[in-house]
């Protein structure tokens, strides 16, 4: 461009070639908003619902075979594919609640540790199964010794007792399977999320482990309170929440769940069964 005067003058006008666009700013996930004790309240309400359903949806089916009283909790007991359908229903149940409220809130699955999985989570599962089973030992011995009355031997009702051949498979998706999934998911997803958002670390972890372990008190079953179970899962909870911080993701949790359940499938079903 030049002026009426002759002087020349430098064109600032950017060129069209050396205009940069800017890519647009992923959009991000919406924070955490509700309080954490809304998230307590809705996991432990969705357990006992789920629990409460699962065991009407299994008295139905047992009415609808006319067994009632003694027959029909004989027939439960007694029937792999009754167990393994109180299984489905119940943890779809536990589920469903959560999906629908995480839904409402417009919050990615990622936000509760679902990414992709990668091949380090699996063996980052591995290295820790026997440091999980050396802290749980240490703890069981010392709490024996403060409280004597503690029964280390009180076996967990889980079922299946009369299983074998290829009703094996069905067993192992309830328990190997299907809980690390689902549990997993309540608990190290949407829960310790919802805690570790509002609260400090120490208090998120305490939290969901207590949480965690109060389910595995077996409340209902007519049995005494499952204490070792509380302590066992108490222990386990650690070593899982350890994995949802150091690898952000759920699957290394998932992974390590499916391993602790999968030894005791094995011992209770396979080696002392054989």
């Amino acid at each position: 461009m030049s002026r009426p005067d002759g002087a020349k003058t430098e064109d600032r006008r950017p060129k069209a070639s050396a205009v940069r666009h800017e890519p647009s700013a992923p959009s991000r996930t919406p924070a955490i908003t509700w309080s954490p004790w809304i998230a307590g309240i809705l996991v432990v309400a969705s357990f006992l619902v789920a629990t409460v359903l699962g065991g009407f949806a299994i008295s139905i089916w047992a009415a609808a075979k006319h067994l009632t009283g003694q027959a029909a909790e004989d027939w439960v007991n007694a029937s792999t594919g009754a167990q393994f359908t109180y299984t489905l229903i119940a943890y779809g149940l536990l589920l469903l609640p959560l999906w629908w409220f995480v839904r409402l809130r417009k919050v990615s699955l990622a936000t509760f540790g679902f990414k992709r999985i990668r091949w380090q989570d699996p063996l980052r599962a591995l290295l820790l199964l026997i440091p999980y089973y050396l802290c749980y030992y240490v703890i069981v011995t010392v709490v024996s010794a403060l409280v004597p009355s503690l029964d280390v031997n009180q076996k967990q009702q889980i079922g299946f007792t009369s299983a074998h051949g290829v009703d094996l498979l069905l067993v192992f998706l309830s328990l190997v399977i299907i809980p690390p999934l689902v549990e997993e998911t309540v608990v190290r997803g949407f829960l310790y999320t919802s805690f570790r958002a509002k609260l400090k670390l120490p208090i998120a972890v305490i939290l969901t482990s207590l949480v965690f372990a109060a389910g595995h008190l077996q409340f209902g079953s007519g049995a005494p309170l499952l204490w070792i179970a509380a302590i066992d899962t108490f222990t386990l909870s650690l070593f899982l929440i350890y994995l949802r911080e150091k690898t952000g993701s759920l699957w290394a949790s998932i992974c390590l769940h499916a391993l602790k359940n999968g030894v005791a499938f094995f011992y209770l079903f396979i080696l002392h069964k054989g």
